[in-house]
């Protein structure tokens, strides 16, 4: 039996606070590495926020200059990749010799992308996948992002990906991961709904493949005083509940859900139920249609103005 041992991480931001954020994600992926983890997620948005409640001051046709400065706040949270804070990722992912997948928020020019940026355990930055398609009211403050993102990465025997929050309910996504032959299907979310759960279970059966979904867990004691969500200015209140979970191949649950609280899940999978999982079910192998069924996959860069690079 090949074992390989991971870990996700329940937590929640520092919101508008970048530098606090990091010293936490520093901490939390040093005692996950302490646990034995050879691979760690992080949740969706965890660096840079997911400001949970706030509006921007945005209503159909009208934005408001506090709304424009709220996000100028945020703006100013996020991080480029690379950058200072991939630097400090990478050099913590080659000191404890794992590899780390992390939710950020990417400034890129004057946009913001929901990011995941994968980080190897010779320190380097592998790569980066942007969310395809903010969620709703996301889309204000979040770019879309495009096929030229959509890497699978091998480390040691197995693959690994990842798809963010609510990219787990789309078919077609799905389909072109499992075309990469992903193993380990990394979710970052901010989805604290019991639906979700059945999502992960329902991907990992679909796939054949370990899922790992790393929430947030924040409260309203996580964003600053003078910031004011719907949920109200209680510092007990619970923007994100939690809900992160580790799955098998199979569907069973091999760790959590973990709710209500900040903290790891751990889990050494055993690599050969890929083997008996794939056994008779293989979406996109012997269990696909390729004569009935096709799927087109655009993966190249899309710019608003083509340089020739």
């Amino acid at each position: 039996m090949s074992t390989y041992a991971v870990a996700v991480v329940q937590a929640g931001s520092e919101l508008f606070d970048t530098p606090r954020t990091m010293d936490k994600a520093v901490r939390l992926v040093n005692e996950a590495a302490g646990q034995g983890a050879q691979l760690v997620v992080l949740p969706e948005a965890f660096i840079g926020g997911y400001p949970k409640g706030l509006d921007f001051g945005v209503r159909i046709g009208m934005r408001s200059d506090a709304g424009r400065d709220e996000f100028r706040r945020y703006h100013d949270g996020a991080i480029t990749v690379p950058g200072p804070e991939t630097e400090r990722l990478g050099e913590l992912a080659g000191q404890l010799s794992i590899h780390l997948i992390a939710g950020v928020i990417e400034r890129d020019g004057g946009t913001l992308y929901c990011t995941a940026v994968f980080l190897g355990p010779d320190g380097s930055l592998l790569g980066k996948h942007r969310k395809l398609m903010p969620t709703a009211a996301e889309r204000v403050i979040w770019g879309t992002g495009d096929g030229s993102t959509m890497p699978v990465f091998a480390a040691d025997e197995v693959r690994f990906g990842a798809a963010i929050c609510w990219e787990n309910y789309m078919p077609l996504y799905r389909t072109a991961m499992y075309d990469k032959r992903i193993d380990l299907w990394c979710a970052p979310t901010v989805d604290e709904r019991e639906t979700w759960q059945a999502t992960m279970r329902h991907i990992a059966l679909e796939g054949r493949c370990f899922v790992l979904s790393a929430c947030q867990y924040l409260t309203r004691a996580n964003l600053p005083t003078d910031v004011h969500p719907a949920q109200g200015d209680d510092p007990d209140t619970v923007l994100i509940a939690g809900g992160s979970v580790i799955v098998g191949p199979l569907g069973d649950v091999l760790a959590g859900p973990l709710r209500g609280q900040e903290g790891i899940l751990r889990a050494d999978l055993d690599l050969d139920d890929l083997a008996r999982a794939r056994f008779d079910f293989d979406a996109v192998g012997h269990y696909a249609r390729p004569d009935v069924f096709t799927l087109h996959v655009n993966e190249t860069r899309q710019r608003a103005v083509d340089t020739g690079r």
